[in-house]
């Protein structure tokens, strides 16, 4: 099946990422760093996501992995998107997701990004501070505000209260301002901060919003919605949700919650491989690095570990250090990992780097974004039949050999 020059090949069902990369490195024509991404695993986070918080709709944040699969996947699914910009918009609407399922959750957006929005009728807008209310009432005043207050979780992967969200002592002044140019209030939205490890930090926040949807009610608004951020992870979702399910039965009644989680949709659905193209004594040199897919490692915070590919019984495991491919020194992707001696040729295997790579790659000294590869189990692809819009009406159902559709990936 194609989608836009990408692919997603049936696989059997015994078949993981990781045989998917030795059968594409075995063939010796991959030296380009590349990923896998399993289309089963955001089957699997959504289903997860329906049981786990059944009274909050999903508004998948794009910034995270924009990747058509993954968009046409989830609005097949039924979720709404979390955009930031007047590109995210287009991406999404272009797939036919209509406007009523967005909300433009920039509370800082520039001027031709809410004329945008008010063209193709995304209404539902955040705001944090006076300046986008009067920018909203002359740009777009059929717009549907909701107020974004700070609500900080103590241990997060990425803090954005420094950034975004009003202070308590705000609130009200932005309430009455928005109702005196007559602006419709639609609700309050929050963010703990990207990759939440404060378990109670969501029940604080859906406190502190409904103390904000209750001034809007003194103050005259009639208030329908409480978004509640994105931060979830999926290690500790079942512990957040415990909390996150009891603190809503305090939310006024006719308020529809909403959410907008990203990484934990999928993190764990893309597998990059690298190859080892130089070694320095303890120092390993691959094919990627913080210039594209590891950029993670600075702006996200993130620690990412490889395994090798190769197998070996050597228990003998030395600190390493790895650079990216390109000529700067900040192309450090870590200066500390555990590994035994490998050889130039060798690859290495890194596991959950579906969140905030792929969008932020560059080219950086002529470095190609690597490509990705999209798999589906046969037993998946039969639900993706079923369910999803990506699949065309007249497309039939036939399990693609392994080997054949490795080789169309390594010849095309």
């Amino acid at each position: 099946m194609k989608i836009d020059q990408e692919y997603i090949r049936v696989v059997g069902n015994n078949i993981t990422p990781k045989n998917i990369i030795r059968a594409i490195t075995d063939t010796g024509k991959q030296d380009e760093a590349f990923y896998v991404m399993n289309v089963g695993e955001v089957l699997r986070k959504h289903e997860l996501w329906l049981k786990t918080f059944p009274k909050i709709k999903p508004f998948y944040a794009v910034k995270c992995n924009d990747s058509k699969v993954v968009l046409r996947l989830l609005a097949a699914l039924g979720t709404g998107f979390d955009c930031a910009s007047k590109g995210e918009i287009s991406r999404v609407m272009s797939l036919g997701v209509p406007a009523e399922k967005i909300i433009f959750a920039n509370p800082a957006k520039p001027s031709s990004h809410i004329k945008y929005a008010a063209k193709v009728g995304v209404n539902l807008l955040t705001f944090d501070n006076k300046s986008e209310i009067f920018k909203i009432k002359e740009l777009h005043p059929k717009a549907k505000l909701v107020l974004r207050i700070r609500s900080d979780a103590k241990d997060s992967q990425c803090p954005l209260g420094m950034k975004f969200g009003a202070d308590k002592s705000s609130i009200k002044a932005l309430i009455q301002l928005a109702l005196e140019l007559g602006l419709e209030l639609a609700g309050v939205s929050f963010h703990v901060g990207s990759g939440c490890r404060d378990l109670a930090a969501f029940a604080e926040g859906i406190s502190a919003a409904c103390e904000a949807l209750t001034e809007m009610v003194y103050c005259g608004a009639d208030p329908y919605i409480l978004d509640i951020g994105g931060g979830f992870e999926e290690s500790t979702i079942h512990k957040v949700s415990l909390s996150v399910n009891e603190a809503l039965e305090s939310v006024p009644s006719g308020i529809s919650v909403i959410a907008e989680p990203g990484r934990y949709y999928v993190d764990s659905a893309y597998t990059l491989a690298t190859a080892i193209h130089g070694i320095r004594g303890k120092e390993y040199y691959i094919n990627d690095g913080v210039y594209g897919s590891f950029n993670c490692v600075l702006y996200d915070h993130a620690s990412p570990l490889p395994v090798p590919l190769k197998e070996s019984s050597n228990d003998d495991l030395k600190n390493f250090k790895i650079w990216g491919p390109t000529c700067d020194s900040l192309d450090m992707v870590t200066d500390n990992v555990l590994l035994p001696e490998l050889e130039i040729g060798d690859w290495l295997v890194w596991e959950c780097m579906g969140a905030y790579t792929l969008p932020v790659c560059s080219t950086f000294n002529g470095f190609p974004v690597p490509n990705v590869f999209y798999i589906a189990t046969e037993d998946v692809w039969k639900m993706v039949q079923d369910i999803l819009t990506i699949v065309n009406p007249e497309d039939q159902f036939e399990p693609i050999n392994l080997s054949v559709a490795l080789l169309q990936t390594v010849t095309s």
